[in-house]
């Protein structure tokens, strides 16, 4: 009579489905995605919450990642550890941030994030330069990219700092809300 391999516990089954935007069932889905990157490191009972991570090369060759200028950056964001290396928990976080379901608000906070290349937490010209090179794939020359950041700094910066801070990305995506979904 089914000796179904147990998972998690149904507290941690509990728990991820508070914290995401996925049910049970595409929780076990992205369990089993996650396995599949590395079954030889990922046991399949996580009742004990062993501490497995993934190496970002493999998180950046999943079919979401692998074609995003942003993939690196994406995972950093996301990982604990900063470098890419993924827990199940930081890999749950990406997806559900990432997922239809996930709120507006939401998904603008990580695109900051993910633009913030120097983690100040603000946007400042280096870090437009770098989103922009990235979002056009280096076409663009160095002048229309300089031309292009101090237009938006100037456009969305709301105190004029030269840089731009979550409340002014926030106030740029409202105006433009087409932005992210280059990343997200």
């Amino acid at each position: 009579m089914g000796n179904k391999q147990t998972i998690f516990t149904a507290q941690q089954l509990d728990a991820y489905q508070d914290c995401t935007f996925f049910t049970r069932k595409e929780i076990l889905r992205l369990f089993d995605r996650y396995r599949d990157l590395a079954p030889h490191l990922v046991p399949l009972d996580y009742t004990d919450q062993p501490d497995v991570r993934l190496p970002y090369e493999l998180i950046g060759s999943m079919p979401e990642l692998k074609d995003n200028p942003f993939r690196q950056r994406i995972a950093e964001v996301f990982s604990e550890d900063g470098e890419g290396n993924m827990t199940l928990d930081d890999f749950l976080d990406m997806f559900s941030v990432l997922s239809e379901m996930a709120p507006r608000d939401l998904k603008a906070y990580y695109a900051f994030k993910i633009y913030d290349f120097n983690n100040d937490d603000f946007l400042c010209k280096s870090d437009l330069e770098k989103t922009l090179n990235k979002l056009t794939r280096n076409e663009l020359t160095e002048d229309e990219v300089r031309m292009v950041c101090e237009k938006v700094i100037d456009e969305t910066d709301l105190d004029n700092d030269g840089r731009l801070s979550l409340e002014d990305f926030q106030h740029m995506i409202v105006r433009a809300p087409d932005f992210l979904r280059s990343v997200t």
